[in-house]
């Protein structure tokens, strides 16, 4: 997936006002080559730690919105805070990781950096962070108020029962019923039964179910 790495005095146009001067900080504190990538699907930033040849690495998707920018760096700043600290004597998402990424958090939802909605949220997990960056299904809910709106596309929990959707890569599904967490829908073309999160993004077939 591409990349591009990117120029410390242009990280601003990434980030939230009033957060480049603290996460510059950090990057140069610990010298980290930060890439800004593609849209991924399976995730939204990864880590990678120094080697004998190579500094820390960080990459973070560059379509996110300034806040999702912001929290999957945090997210991945911590990882690299708790490999320093612990090595890889811990669980990459155990109770160390989420010390510091709560503490990180912390210290920008301090400075009043985030929207009330999003700093509401944030506030709500900092005791145990989700392992995925943005992952909890009430902040991601939110975050997704701050992404550009796409005609004709909602999340799956808006979709009406029965009706049908599709997916970037093109397959349509139907959309099931609410369990706990997750909702079943049935791919059309094999029938199989699939949970998806009700926060996932899709295309609302129109005069469908």
């Amino acid at each position: 997936m591409a990349k591009k790495e990117v120029p410390a005095d242009h990280i601003q146009t990434y980030l939230p006002p009033g957060t480049a001067e603290p996460v510059l900080a950090y990057l140069h504190q610990y010298k980290v080559h930060l890439t800004v990538a593609r849209q991924r699907d399976s995730i939204l930033g990864d880590y990678r730690h120094s080697t004998r040849h190579e500094n820390h690495r960080i990459s973070v998707n560059g379509n996110l919105n300034k806040f999702s920018f912001l929290i999957t760096l945090l997210h991945e700043l911590a990882h690299l805070l708790t490999f320093e600290q612990f090595g890889n004597k811990v669980a990459p998402h155990g109770q160390e990781w989420k010390n510091i990424f709560g503490k990180l958090l912390a210290q920008f939802v301090e400075h009043k950096v985030f929207p009330a909605d999003i700093e509401k949220e944030l506030l709500r997990s900092l005791r145990n962070p989700a392992a995925s960056s943005c992952a909890e299904t009430s902040l991601l809910r939110v975050l997704r108020n701050y992404d550009p709106q796409k005609e004709g596309h909602c999340l799956v929990e808006n979709v009406p029962l029965h009706a049908l959707f599709r997916l970037k890569d093109g397959r349509v599904f139907k959309r099931g019923v609410q369990l706990r967490k997750r909702i079943k829908c049935e791919e059309v073309a094999t029938k199989r039964l699939y949970l998806f999160s009700p926060v996932f993004e899709v295309e609302l077939l129109v005069g469908n179910g």
